[in-house]
């Protein structure tokens, strides 16, 4: 299996429940809330706050977090690098929702404001 092959499995078999606290420390360190946070994940996910919930609680893989979602039909407008992959060129559907998310969370750590983050005009 070639490195690309490697990295898309280890992100389809992670949970979503052991990124989750990375994600609320990181923005939690910046200001931002738990509240903003999910808002964030029911934007791109359609999931509400139960749901969310219930991922963690389940200790779900991304593969069953993303399978189970609605994608945002604007998650195409998240673009630009995180954790040294531009997301609009990520070739795995999987591995390129996860990384939206962690966009995501990336600029509502850096403080832009939520409907910059949510792609509203």
């Amino acid at each position: 299996m070639n490195r690309a092959g490697n990295h898309n499995e280890r992100i389809r078999t992670m949970t979503f429940a052991s990124v989750y606290p990375h994600y609320v420390a990181k923005i939690e360190k910046k200001g931002r809330t738990r509240a903003e946070l999910h808002q964030v994940i029911a934007w791109l996910t359609g999931y509400d706050e139960a749901d969310i919930l219930r991922h963690i609680q389940q200790n779900s893989t991304f593969e069953t977090f993303f399978a189970e979602a609605t994608l945002n039909p604007n998650a195409s407008l998240i673009t630009g690098v995180i954790c040294g992959y531009r997301v609009e060129e990520i070739e795995d559907p999987l591995t390129q929702q996860v990384r939206y998310l962690d966009k995501l969370v990336d600029e509502l750590a850096k403080g832009r404001k939520m409907e910059k983050i949510l792609r509203t005009s």
